[in-house]
């Protein structure tokens, strides 16, 4: 179940897009729910509109606009567009449901066909009587949260691929004649938000190197360089920062994006929606159609702000979300520079670390409410949004991928500090001994901060599957971070950390019985010399967990011949495992010639997949070599060499 409610409005009217002024004689249907369609009427002359809106520029012809002027402008027409909303029995009826939830975010998706409609400021409403925070901003008001994105009717769904690894291009430009960019603040905010995923390293040209394979920065920003960096890389966030200027178009004004000419980087070209759109969604040199960027955001004035409606065409956001981008957030009013640089911060914290981008939208609104005051840029910020049906699981999927790169990037830390990662342990790099210490206590409690955090997640609150999944990554995490305090000489913390994984493994089982990994890898930590260190041990371990074992194995080989896929791939890892485990739990009639025909069969078919995927061989790898470097036993040493040569040498070598 998702904590986030949808509830869709559409506006609709009769006749094209374009070329129809905003008047109050004009019907307009609004359909929302299972409710029939009511008829609304917009109070706002087109004129008059038009005029009200240059009063939120902040200055209009060179004067300023006083800031109580601007106050009451966004008030009343805040309180008129709330009106409407009012005018919807649905809607609020759909909002009063959402009440009664708590807690849950209510995500309001408008849907408008009318070019008109575009030019009305829906984020600034108010609530009107019967709403949720009545009388206050409707998407501040925190007592029922809600978030507002726009959309565009379309007569097929926009598909949208949330969950692929993140690879952002940040381009800026600042002509000759136009006030300087906050670049830096702006990159700052990018990589403090990347730096979870950038790997440690002594080395600054390798880190360097780390952060360059995540992001892109283009200064003096072209449309022709944008073209060819997206011909080259699939980026899946771009951020645009550069100043908005009007431009003309058969004779209509519009606005458009200030970048540096492609022929003279001094000097300014004024790119519209279209061109733009056409430069991201590039081809590459075979003719493949690249995809585009999941997320595009403006940092730039105006860039949401349609200001015609004569013509064909729109925002420069609006084009390119009707181009084929999913996620377009801009402003449709002068956007203040500190607030650009509140929003890069914002945006990019939360999207990279996987929250949902409708919460972190409404985040976003409310800090720039808080830190950015005698403004309206918590009004100014519109998002274009397309939401399928799975988005919900897209997001899901991501953030646990975000989660699992963020742990292994500071499990690969561990490594590097007590040499885990080597063949031969004992030829780390030398370092000082309490520096080490340090940042191992340190990234033990990251880690073991973020996994608890993840496990207690609604996700898994709400799934067992889920839960036992996470926790049985916390009881892998303790085992990784015993073998690194063992190998820190550290022997005492170690013998704890095996302690926590086996019981964090044993409260997986009992939460799903029959996850045959995770029965596994309670056999497999429970027979390590480090915790079974008696002579009688593995006896004793055969006699009472024998027949877990032996279920294990039945449920593995179950798996295995329904699975495809990684998933087959998993099953072969764990009965070559458990074949291994046979030598503590399979007793006196443990067969090792057929355990470790079995495990080489196992192992040289989970080869066949390294090409598609070569984490879960190299993770198999990994298992294996632990019973060797940091659990060997005599009854297991000879399995596991065997599969370790399998898994490195081809079937047909």
């Amino acid at each position: 179940m998702t904590d986030i409610r949808k509830v869709k409005l559409e506006l609709l009217r009769s006749g094209p897009a374009h070329n129809q002024l905003l008047s109050p004689l004009t019907p307009y249907l609004a359909l929302c729910g299972a409710d029939g369609p009511v008829t609304v009427n917009m109070p706002f002359e087109h004129r008059q509109l038009l005029s009200r809106l240059d009063r939120l520029r902040y200055a209009t012809n060179g004067s300023a606009i006083a800031a109580s002027q601007q106050e009451a402008e966004l008030r009343e027409m805040g309180e008129a567009i709330g009106r409407v909303l009012g005018e919807v029995p649905a809607l609020l009826s759909e909002l009063s449901n959402a009440r009664s939830e708590g807690g849950r975010l209510v995500h309001l998706r408008l849907s408008l066909s009318a070019f008109e409609l575009g030019l009305l400021p829906f984020e600034a409403a108010v609530a009107p009587d019967g709403f949720p925070g009545s009388g206050s901003p409707l998407f501040l008001q925190s007592r029922t949260p809600i978030t507002l994105t726009r959309e565009i009717r379309r007569g097929q769904p926009l598909g949208i691929q949330w969950n692929r690894k993140p690879r952002i291009l940040y381009a800026f430009a600042t002509p000759d004649g136009l006030p300087r960019v906050p670049a830096q603040a702006h990159l700052q905010a990018i990589r403090r938000a990347l730096d979870p995923w950038v790997k440690v390293r002594d080395d600054p040209e390798c880190r360097l190197e780390e952060i360059k394979s995540m992001l892109t920065v283009m200064p003096n920003a072209s449309l022709e360089g944008i073209r060819n960096a997206c011909t080259v890389s699939e980026y899946t966030h771009v951020h645009i920062l550069a100043h908005g200027a009007p431009y003309e178009q058969a004779r209509d004004a519009r606005y458009g994006i200030v970048l540096s000419s492609d022929t003279d980087q001094s000097k300014g070209d004024v790119v519209d929606g279209q061109r733009l759109a056409i430069a991201l969604g590039a081809w590459d040199s075979s003719g493949r159609a690249k995809y585009p960027p999941t997320v595009v955001t403006l940092a730039t004035c105006d860039s949401g702000n349609i200001n015609t409606v004569l013509t064909p065409g729109g925002s420069v956001a609006h084009e390119l979300h009707a181009a084929g981008i999913p996620w377009v957030i801009a402003s449709q009013f002068p956007l203040w520079m500190r607030a650009s640089s509140i929003a890069a911060e914002v945006l990019y914290s939360g999207l990279l670390s996987g929250a949902d981008p409708r919460w972190v939208l409404f985040e976003l609104r409310q800090r720039l409410r808080a830190d950015s005051p005698g403004t309206h840029d918590w009004a100014s910020i519109v998002a274009y949004a397309t939401v399928p049906g799975d988005f919900d699981k897209q997001v899901e999927a991501f953030r646990d991928q975000q989660v699992r790169r963020k742990l292994e990037v500071k499990f690969d830390r561990i490594d590097e500090l007590v040499g885990a990662n080597l063949e031969d342990p004992s030829q780390r790099i030398v370092r000082d001994k309490a520096a080490v210490e340090a940042e191992l206590g340190t990234l033990s409690d990251s880690i073991r901060a973020d996994l608890g955090a993840w496990a207690d997640e609604r996700a898994a609150r709400e799934n067992t599957k889920v839960k036992a999944e996470r926790i049985g990554m916390s009881a892998a995490s303790e085992k990784r971070l015993a073998i690194a305090y063992t190998l820190a000489g550290k022997q005492e913390a170690g013998k704890e950390a095996y302690k926590k994984s086996r019981d964090l493994y044993r409260t997986a089982h009992e939460i799903e019985p029959f996850n045959h990994w995770v029965i596994t890898q309670y056999l497999s930590i429970m027979a390590t010399p480090n915790l079974a260190d008696n002579p009688s041990a593995l006896e004793e371990l055969a006699r009472e967990y024998g027949p877990w074992w032996a279920a294990a194995l039945k449920l593995a080989a179950w798996q295995l011949g329904s699975a495809s896929g990684l998933d087959q791939v998993w099953a072969l890892g764990t009965l070559a495992e458990l074949e291994l485990l046979g030598a503590a739990y399979g007793g006196t009639n443990f067969d090792v010639d057929r355990a470790e025909k079995e495990i080489v069969r196992c192992c040289e078919q989970i080869r066949k997949f390294r090409g598609s995927d070569p984490f879960p061989m190299m993770s198999t790898q990994r298992q294996f070599r632990r019973y060797i470097q940091y659990w060997n036993r005599n009854e297991w040493a000879g399995l596991a060499r065997a599969a370790l040569t399998a898994l490195e040498t081809d079937a047909g070598d």
